[in-house]
């Protein structure tokens, strides 16, 4: 009687390099998706602290008739907040740190808003996404 070898199981070199070369594209494509998932979702960590922050310079002007003097809001995890004032004006800046370097917002007391991103650059808005403009 003749034993007969079990069939061997498994995957070939070949099956093996199409399946990786498969995830490499999928993740070409997804990662930088991604990634700008994720800078949108830190945008409003800024916007919003400007917002707030001119709240506050707004109601410390009415208390002090002067901007100067006014607390600047502090830091988020991906925005260092700045502020400049003068006696009639103030300036407050969120400037991107770590993943969102390169991102820049302001506001001013006539509630101008600027914003300065690798999206492009908004004369008289923020920019959120990629494709947006004023």
């Amino acid at each position: 009687m003749r034993v007969r070898p079990a069939a061997v199981a498994g995957f070939t070199l070949i099956e093996v390099m199409i399946a990786v070369a498969i995830v490499a594209i999928l993740a070409a494509v997804a990662l930088p998706a991604y990634q700008d998932y994720v800078r949108r979702g830190n945008i409003p960590e800024a916007t919003a602290a400007l917002g707030q922050g001119r709240i506050a310079m707004e109601q410390w002007f009415q208390d002090n008739r002067t901007y100067e003097g006014a607390a600047c809001p502090g830091n988020g995890q991906h925005f260092g907040l700045a502020c400049a004032t003068t006696a009639t004006t103030f300036t407050i800046t969120a400037t991107g740190a770590g993943s969102m370097a390169g991102f820049s917002y302001t506001i001013d007391q006539n509630n101008g808003r600027t914003s300065s991103t690798p999206w492009g650059n908004g004369a008289t808005c923020w920019i959120a996404r990629k494709g947006d403009a004023c």
